[in-house]
Formats: structure tokens, C-alpha cells, sequence
């Protein structure tokens, strides 16, 4: 029964040793024999991160990409066949290096992960004896929290609050910023200690574990006292694992551990993400490797298939490998290492945290935006806009009426004669306005959730501050910030919330008298009813009134008929408001007492509760009096709407609420109810098409995203990015990449998406036109000389060339930009070409590819032709060629120059002129590099390589200029 939890990323790691009975079970308090007998044991045990499990994993990722797997082979296949076309480590090397670089890479994000996760699961958490509080225990049936997180799903058992109840904070549940309140259960509340709990004989039967985080049906019974003790428990009685005591000392028994924690249950195995750019090159790839078998059948052929055939097609094989380039997967994963951290450097989007970075090309495709609105596109702050009464609204210039309403009506009740203010208040002032603005306000004061909280602040001690309900002492908590701003908006207007426990509330109204209400009964909000209610008892009158609160859609059928509520409610919507209807109906003792025993009744059931307990409360909800109508408004974010401008002019398809024409889907979907949590979002990902998501979009994404807010849409999406706010951060570590404002999501698509997808693109192209052109001089080279299978470049020279005489200009591509970042937000359209995929397609790889085929034909034939009696001089005038043109296409590609870019050509230049000298016992004949021949001769090969394919670039560029060419002339 240990208590260790886990953070997100290794919720996976929590096991359930113990035996799955998928039946409803049941704990036991007290008496040991009987809690040894029924309780299941359940073990949480940390993930193990070692060599011998991370390594498996990261290997089989990378050869997921098809070359990887190939120049495995090909090295595996040195020691099957002997025909050694050069040394060992011109094959092994490459391959160890690119693999090095990628688990390097790879574990450096699983170790950050893994210190993160070990810091969140050694915390240690107080074991109730039957001695007392046992500090500093981590296996334990009955905890003390204190200000700590809940490790696992347990029943509120006991708190030290004086009002008999606690708060929560589950931002990193359900994404809820603000406090929720929590009840215990009555009868362990009342025991003198908390050492008392394992004294009783009791037990709590619960529901079997399942997703859902906003319901619980269970019973708490107590045997030893006479008659026995049978109290109904739901979601008020819980405390799940990863949410956070906020207010003093609660106690607590496990009810689920390991998988069966909520959390964990509302948590998907998130995947491992390869990036459609990568996919592209994997394609490109294997059209390589078809080439490859291609021309290696060829010249077979060629020799008629004379002798050991099937051992020469191997011989070619491995001589034209350079064909399919390994340097590509070290080129690509440094380059993303280089974006990422040119991303969490740039000072414009401050705090951008990349937690993927194998996918930042990614962020220049992005097709669709899939978002939610609270915390992502507003602050999370509501403020109350409107109050409509049906005859007439007041907005925030007119607030000032209903305050001068209010306090003329408690003026009236001040004067009149005590005996009378409950007849004058019925009949007198029924109808008037300043009545009307009154049941309005006092409806809104009394139907909530929120609890004021008093806090220290230096000068008034906190007991004196509750005491006489210090204003400057006080804070609102609820479950939801639009009870905030409907509790401070009647204390803007005069009726004060002051206090509030769980059978009593307080209101001050303007005169400084204090009325006080007994809390009867209370429904909370949920995502089902759409709609809360409370029943409350004036102390004063001993009137029972019944106030609900609820969208318009369900309201509707709820209040008395009336011909405005529908147009005004859509008039305030159209305002960008939160519509909240508000109603009440006066019960008499007689009526509330047959409610009562029915719902005490409906609640005790173990079977359909939910339904019995709805169907009681609906025999109250009819023919409700309509009081008014709310407007909250959930304020936006910074540059919300020129982001999403910027967004839509770059081809970014921001979806509305249209609906689909794919009927099946819309069946499929309609069929679905919102108890099942079937998540939508995912559905429209896995099958993307344009109808599919507009219809899904119809449909609250929050039912898809229970637990956790939007971790599984973030996980399952292409690339999912998490703003930090006010939510929690649940969603922002579950993201590829995370910013503090939405804002932040242009500059991050439009500038590093964008340069980090066409800098990719060229560098690939780059590093295949590298392999290509020293594939084709071999080719050309084994034709010439009767298609022998003898290598043209040995040993060193084959793994220099992509290393220390190219690599470094070549991958210097990843410091390229064709226009600065101004001109890239400011030219938003510039984003849309690349949604085509132009940069790197079919059409630019067959351009590569005949560029590729011309320059290295150039090349060695001019070798041929111009070399001088001995071979060795052929192997200087090519290679040296072959390095200098590769150089010279770098330079003509760069669009704007940075410092590091020259300084990789001046290094990659300087070390092949220093080979020359050291090599040239081995490969050169020192002599004669020394020439002027060689220098002329070389010279004229490169340029016959290079200045054509620079003349047509620039009568292309001059006669159909690209789009950014248009803007940087």
C-alpha cells in the first residue's frame, strides 16, 4: 500500500500488484483481522530506468528509419561475406556515430524526466496508529495530509478545519484553478481524535474503479453503534491522487491505488512522435535504396551474370551503399537539437520550453488548430458584464441603479415594524422594480458554491478577522471563477457574502446587518445537469426558498413560460458573455420535508443512484419563477485576435462550428453519450479529413479531455503545444512544446516552424546530392574500367568526406534564412506555401537527383580525361573536385550569410588543404598537386560542374522569382 505517486510523464510506471476483482469492494476501519480479510492489497512501484531497458527502446526508434536499418545490414554483412571493399570502419563507424548522437540525445530527455519524476515520488506522507500520527512513513491504509498531494485516491475520513470541511486545488486533474470544496464523512467527523477512526468497526463500500473524476457512488457504514450508521458518500467525500490539500490537516483512508487511480486512468501511454518531414525522407529513402538494387543489377547484368553472380550483386551493394546517405539522421537530429535551442533562446516569445525536439520542423506544417478557450485563449478572469431582469438590463455603466435598489429596499425593511417585513416584502413591494432587483441579487448572493476565506494580513489577527468579517481579510474561493465574479459583483452592489460553513451562510447587506440562512440542502454543478441549486431557510422568516442557477438550454423547460429568454439569451452570447439563468419557487416546511426523506432515500441507493437521485430533485424543478438573466465575461489574452488573423492568413485553418456533411460520422458521434467519456478530439485525429474535424468541433471537447484538461487531445495530436497559465501545468508538460501566451504561437509557427522545416528540407537535399554525386563518379568510374566492383575512394577518404571536408559547410545550412523574422510575421501568407510541401517533394528530390547525376559524371569524366599516366593522379584531380564543388553549392545556396557559415567553409577548405600534405604518401602523389596542371585542371572541372547549374538559378530566380524573393529585393 505504499503511497508513492507520479508525476504525468511516468504514470505508467504505477503497477497493481494485488488481484483485480472487478466487483464493487469494500475497506474496513478498524478491528485488524476484518481489515486484513477485505482489503485488497495494491502496490505502486517506481518505474526502473537502466541500461538494459532504455537502450532496447531507443535503438528499435531509430531503426524504425529505413537507412539506419540498411547500413546495419550492411555491416552485419562484412563478416558474413568475405569481400571487404575497404576497411571495417568505413561501415561501422558511421553507423555508431549516428546512433551515439541519437540515444545521446534521446536519454538526455529521459534522465531530465527521470529526476523530475523521482523528486515527485520520494515524498513522504504521516501513517495514522492507533498511538497517534506516525511522521515520516510512505506505506499506509489511513494518511495525515497536510498542505501535501493527495498520493491516491482515499475517502475524506476527518479534518482539523472548525467549519468541517477542506479545500482542494486541482489544477493538475482537471485543470481547474480555483479551490474545491470537500466534505468528510459525518460520522468519523464527529469523533474526538482522529486516533478514534481505527476504534470504530466500519466499512466503506465503493463503486468499482472507473474514469470518471467527477462522480463517485459509494455508502459508509458503521456497525458498532446502535442503530448502525449507513451515510451515503459521492465526489464531495473524495480526494483524488494529484490533487493538493489547501487548507489545514485532513485524514484519510486508500480507496484505489496503482492503475486504478483516477489520474492514471484519465492518463494515455503518450506516443512516440516522428514527424511528417521525417516520414518524407524515410519515402525518399527507400527510393534511394530501390536505385541502389537498381544499379547494382545493371551492372551484373552487364557482365552477363558471368560467374559468382549473386556475390557480385553483394559487392555492388556495398560499393554503391553511399547511394542511401547515413550522415542524413546525424545531420537532421543536430539540426533539431539547433532549432530547439535557437527556440528557447529567442528573448520575443520568453519562457518557450521545447520538451520535444524531435519534431520542430513539424511546427512549419501545421494544417489545422485545435483549441480550447479557457486558459488558452482568455486569462482565466471573469468579469460581470450584465444583469437582465427581461424588461431591462444593466450593464456595467448603469451598476450604480441596482446598488441604489438594494439599498432602498433594506432602508424600507429597517423602517417597517418587525412583525410585518415578511407581509410588506410578499405583497407591498412585490411587484415594483427595486423588489424585482432585490430576489435578483439575493438569489445570486445565496445560489453558489463559493466560501469566503479569511487571511491574515499582518495587522488583524485572522480569528479576530472571521469574527467581524474583515473585508480586507477576505477571499473568495469556488470551484469555478464565474462564482467568484457573480459573489464579488453583489458585494459591489451591496449584498455582501461574509461567511459560510456547511449548514449556514451570512450575507451583510448595506446598513451592516447580517442575515443569516441555513443551507437545507445543495446540488452541485455538473457537466451533465448543466445546472446547481441550493435550498436555504431565512433564519429572519423561516421562509424556505429553492434557488437554481443553469444554462439557458436546460433552464428553459425548467422556468415559467415567458417570450424573452430565448432572444435575450442569445443576444448575450452573441456578446461573447457566459448566460447563466437564474430561478427560485418557495416551499413550504411541509413540501421540503416529503423532499427530504425521498432524496436521504435516493442517495443511500448502491444501484442507479444518479438516476434515482436525479428524478427526486426534478419534482422540485417545475414551473420555477424566472428572476433574471447573468453576463460573465471571460477576458482574452493579449493579441489574441491578430494572432488568430496572423494564423488564418497563413493557411492555418482555425475551425468553426459548421457542421459536417459525413453523415455516418455524424450517426457514429450522435450515438456517443458524454458518461462513456469517449473522446472525440481523437477520434477526428486518427481519421483527418476536413468534415470529420468541422463535425467534431460541434462538440465540447472538454467531454474528450476528462482528467487532466487537454493531455490526451496534446498527446495525440501532430503536435500539440500547452500554454502556461492559470490552468495548472498538466497539459504543458504532456506537450512537444510549451509557451506562456497564446500570442507566442504565432512568432513560434511563423518564424522557427517555418525557418525550421525549409532549413531541414535544404539540408537534406544537400546531404543526398552529397551521397549522390560520390555514388555516381563510382558508378561511372566501375563502367569505364569493364564494370569492376573495385571502390574509386578507400579508407579515410571515403569517411572524411562527409565528415571533416563537408560536414560543416553542409550542416552550417541550419544558420539560413530567406527573409528576417519581421518580415516573416509580417507577411503571414509566406507560411502558406509550405502547408504544400514544396520545399522538399518529389519534384525538388528528381531536380537534386539529376543535379547530383550531372555534377559527378562531370567530375569523374573530366578526371579521365585530364589525369596523367598514373591512377593516383585520377583519385586527386576527382576528389579534390568533388570537395571543392560541393563548397562552391553551399556558398550559392545561402540566401543570407552568417559569420559561423563562413567560417565552416574557411575550416572545411583549410583541413582538405592540410590532407593534401599529410595524405599524399597514402592517396596523392605530392608532387604533382603541386603543379600548375593540377590547379588548372581541377579549376575547369569545377566550374564546368557548378557555373551552369548558377546561370539557370539565375534566370529562374530573375523570370519566376519565389514569393520571399518578392519581398527581400
Amino acid at each position: 500500500d505504499a503511497f508513492r505517486c507520479s508525476s504525468h510523464r511516468c504514470c505508467e510506471c504505477l503497477r497493481c500488484c494485488g488481484r483485480r476483482d472487478p466487483r464493487p469492494r469494500t475497506v474496513w476501519l478498524g478491528h485488524p483481522e476484518k481489515r486484513d480479510q477485505r482489503y485488497p492489497r495494491n502496490v505502486i512501484n517506481n518505474q526502473k530506468y537502466n541500461f538494459f531497458t532504455f537502450l532496447p527502446g531507443v535503438l528499435f526508434n531509430q531503426f524504425k528509419y529505413f537507412f539506419n536499418l540498411y547500413f546495419l545490414l550492411l555491416a552485419c554483412s562484412q563478416f558474413v561475406v568475405e569481400m571487404r571493399l575497404g576497411a571495417l570502419y568505413t561501415y561501422w563507424v558511421p553507423l555508431g556515430f549516428v546512433l551515439a548522437v541519437t540515444v545521446i540525445r534521446e536519454a538526455a530527455e529521459e534522465i531530465r524526466c527521470y529526476v523530475r519524476d523521482k523528486e515527485v515520488n520520494s515524498q513522504i506522507y504521516s501513517k495514522l496508529t492507533a498511538r497517534g500520527r506516525l511522521c515520516g512513513s510512505s506505506t499506509a491504509r489511513a494518511c495525515c495530509l497536510v498542505n501535501q498531494r493527495v498520493p491516491a485516491d482515499m475517502i475524506f475520513l476527518r479534518t482539523s478545519e472548525k467549519n468541517g470541511s477542506c479545500f482542494l486545488r486541482t489544477d493538475q486533474l482537471d485543470g481547474e484553478t480555483d479551490w474545491k470544496l470537500r466534505l468528510p464523512v459525518t460520522c468519523t467527523q464527529r469523533l474526538p481524535t482522529a486516533s478514534d477512526l481505527l476504534q470504530i468497526r466500519s466499512y466503506v463500500y465503493a463503486e468499482e474503479p472507473n474514469i470518471d473524476i467527477h462522480n463517485f457512488v459509494g455508502t459508509f457504514t458503521r456497525e458498532d453503534s446502535d442503530p448502525s450508521v449507513n451515510e451515503s458518500l459521492s465526489i464531495e467525500n473524495t480526494l483524488w491522487a494529484s490533487t493538493v490539500i489547501a487548507s489545514g490537516t485532513v485524514v484519510g483512508v486508500v480507496l484505489y491505488t496503482g492503475r486504478e487511480l483516477r489520474s492514471v486512468m484519465n492518463t494515455s501511454n503518450p506516443r512516440s512522435k516522428i514527424g511528417l518531414f521525417d516520414l518524407e525522407v524515410n519515402c525518399l529513402t527507400k527510393i534511394l535504396f530501390g536505385a541502389l538494387v537498381v544499379v547494382s543489377l545493371v551492372m551484373v547484368a552487364l557482365q552477363h551474370f558471368a560467374g559468382r553472380w549473386y556475390l557480385q550483386i553483394i559487392r555492388f551493394l556495398l560499393l554503391f551503399s553511399n547511394i542511401i546517405p547515413i550522415s542524413l539522421r546525424v545531420n537532421l537530429d543536430m539540426g533539431k537539437i539547433v532549432y530547439s535551442w535557437v527556440i528557447r533562446r529567442d528573448s520575443k516569445i520568453p519562457g518557450t520550453v521545447v520538451r520535444s525536439s524531435t519534431i520542430p520542423e513539424q511546427l512549419g506544417r501545421i494544417s489545422y488548430l485545435l483549441t480550447d478557450k479557457t486558459g488558452t485563449l482568455t486569462q482565466n478572469e471573469m468579469v460581470f458584464k450584465r444583469l437582465h431582469l427581461g424588461t431591462v438590463a444593466y450593464g456595467l455603466d448603469s451598476m450604480d441603479e441596482v446598488q441604489s435598489h438594494i439599498f432602498s429596499i433594506y432602508t424600507q425593511q429597517s423602517q417597517d415594524p418587525p412583525a410585518v417585513k415578511g407581509l410588506t416584502l410578499a405583497t407591498k413591494v412585490r411587484k415594483t422594480m427595486s423588489s424585482r432587483v432585490h430576489e435578483a441579487v439575493k438569489a445570486i448572493a445565496l445560489c453558489h458554491n463559493v466560501t469566503p476565506v479569511y487571511e491574515s494580513n499582518g495587522v488583524t489577527d485572522q480569528a479576530e478577522a472571521e469574527r467581524h468579517y474583515e473585508d480586507s481579510c477576505r477571499v473568495y474561493q469556488a470551484s469555478s471563477p464565474d462564482e467568484v465574479a457573480l459573489v464579488q459583483w453583489t458585494e459591489s452592489v451591496g449584498l455582501t457574502l461574509v461567511g459560510r460553513d456547511q449548514s449556514s451562510m451570512q450575507l451583510r447587506t448595506p446598513g451592516g446587518h447580517i442575515l443569516n440562512f441555513t443551507i437545507l440542502q445543495i446540488f452541485p454543478f455538473t457537466y451533465e445537469s448543466k445546472r446547481m441549486g441550493i435550498i436555504v431557510r431565512d433564519e429572519s422568516t423561516g421562509e424556505i426558498t429553492f434557488y437554481m442557477k443553469g444554462a439557458d438550454v436546460v433552464m428553459a423547460g425548467i422556468v415559467q413560460y415567458n417570450d424573452w429568454l430565448e432572444e435575450e439569451c442569445g443576444n448575450m452570447a452573441r456578446e461573447g458573455l457566459r448566460v447563466l439563468v437564474v430561478a427560485k419557487k418557495s416551499l413550504t416546511e411541509e413540501q421540503y420535508q416529503d423532499f427530504e426523506a425521498r432524496y436521504v432515500q435516493a442517495k443511500l441507493s448502491v444501484h442507479d443512484r444518479s438516476l434515482k437521485v436525479a428524478t427526486v430533485i426534478e419534482s422540485l424543478e417545475m414551473e420555477m419563477e424566472l428572476l433574471c438573466l447573468t453576463g460573465v465575461e471571460d477576458q482574452l489574452q493579449a493579441d489574441v485576435r491578430p494572432t488568430l488573423e496572423t494564423l488564418r492568413n497563413a493557411g492555418i485553418k482555425i475551425l468553426d462550428l459548421k457542421k459536417g456533411k459525413n453523415k455516418r460520422l455524424s450517426i457514429q458521434i450522435q450515438a456517443v453519450k458524454v458518461d462513456k467519456m469517449f473522446c472525440l478530439w481523437l477520434f477526428c485525429l486518427k481519421y483527418k479529413s476536413e468534415q470529420n474535424i468541422e463535425l467534431c468541433c460541434k462538440y465540447k471537447s472538454r467531454e474528450g479531455c476528462d482528467g487532466g484538461n487537454d493531455v490526451s487531445m496534446i498527446q495525440e495530436a501532430d503536435c500539440g503545444v500547452g500554454v502556461e497559465g492559470k490552468e495548472g501545468k498538466q497539459a504543458s508538460l504532456a506537450a512537444d512544446f510549451s509557451i506562456t501566451q497564446f500570442k507566442h504561437l504565432g512568432r513560434l509557427l511563423m518564424v522557427h516552424g517555418r525557418n525550421s522545416y525549409k532549413r531541414s528540407a535544404a539540408l537534406s537535399q544537400f546531404v543526398i546530392h552529397r551521397s549522390l554525386c560520390i555514388s555516381t563518379m563510382q558508378a561511372v568510374f566501375s563502367s569505364v574500367f569493364y564494370f569492376a566492383s573495385v571502390p574509386l575512394y578507400q579508407g579515410f577518404l571515403i569517411i572524411g568526406y562527409s565528415t571533416i571536408y563537408t560536414m560543416f559547410p553542409v550542416f552550417s545550412l541550419v544558420l539560413d534564412k530567406d527573409v528576417k523574422s519581421e518580415v516573416a510575421m509580417l507577411y503571414p501568407e509566406l507560411y502558406k506555401d509550405l502547408l504544400k510541401g514544396r520545399p522538399l517533394s518529389y519534384k525538388t528530390f528528381l531536380i537534386w537527383v539529376l543535379i547530383s547525376i550531372y555534377q559527378g559524371s562531370i567530375i569523374m569524366y573530366g578526371a579521365l580525361l585530364l589525369f596523367e599516366s598514373e591512377f593516383v593522379h585520377i583519385v586527386a584531380i576527382s576528389f579534390t573536385s568533388l570537395i571543392l564543388t560541393e563548397l562552391l553549392m553551399v556558398a550559392l545556396t545561402i540566401q543570407t550569410w552568417h559569420w559561423l557559415m563562413i567560417v565552416a567553409e574557411l575550416l572545411s577548405l583549410s583541413c582538405y588543404i592540410a590532407s593534401l600534405v599529410f595524405l599524399h604518401e597514402i592517396f596523392y602523389d605530392v608532387y604533382f598537386i603541386a603543379t600548375l596542371s593540377f590547379l588548372w585542371k581541377v579549376t575547369v572541372i569545377t566550374l564546368v560542374s557548378c557555373l551552369p547549374l548558377y546561370v539557370l538559378k539565375y534566370l529562374r530566380r530573375r523570370f519566376s522569382p519565389p514569393s520571399y524573393s518578392k519581398l527581400t529585393s
